[in-house]
């Protein structure tokens, strides 16, 4: 599965090219709104979900998610798999050039790059122009900070 954007509100986890058992996951879970109406807003809130279980930070979580992210850069991605990360863009599927945005990477263990060509749905699309748009903004955001 893809993860698009970066890791605020707005990220945007891409069941629909998911697979199970080499099947679409939207397919193999039988309901269409699954995918958009319980399983987005879970991704989306996971950081107060560690919390709220564990009464603590999550912390942990966020590390742990770093040492796999390194360890999928570091190792051959699978044939049909990749995982995602934070890299910056050269306008891959319209994001801007130089915006930091997590894509679906593929890798030979030594060199990674963005898995071209997903089929991306009218909502993937849409979700992907608003986490865009955020992360544009908080650019902004952190540019004024440093001018000022």
């Amino acid at each position: 599965m893809a993860i698009w954007g970066n890791h605020s509100p707005t990220m945007f986890p891409d069941a629909w090219n998911a697979r199970i058992g080499g099947r679409p996951a939207p397919e193999v879970i039988g309901d269409e709104a699954w995918p958009k109406d319980r399983f987005l807003p879970a991704v989306q809130q996971r950081g107060a979900k560690v919390i709220e279980a564990r009464g603590a930070s999550s912390a942990v979580s966020a590390a742990n998610a770093v040492v796999d992210c390194v360890r999928s850069i570091a190792t051959r991605t699978p044939p049909n798999d990749w995982h995602s990360a934070a890299v910056v863009s050269h306008g891959e599927y319209g994001i801007p050039e130089g915006l930091v945005f997590s894509f679906p990477l593929r890798g030979d263990g030594e060199n990674w790059h963005v898995v071209a060509g997903l089929d991306l749905s009218p909502f993937a699309r849409e979700k992907l122009h608003l986490t865009t748009q955020e992360l544009l903004q908080e650019r902004s955001a952190a540019r004024e900070l440093l001018e000022a």
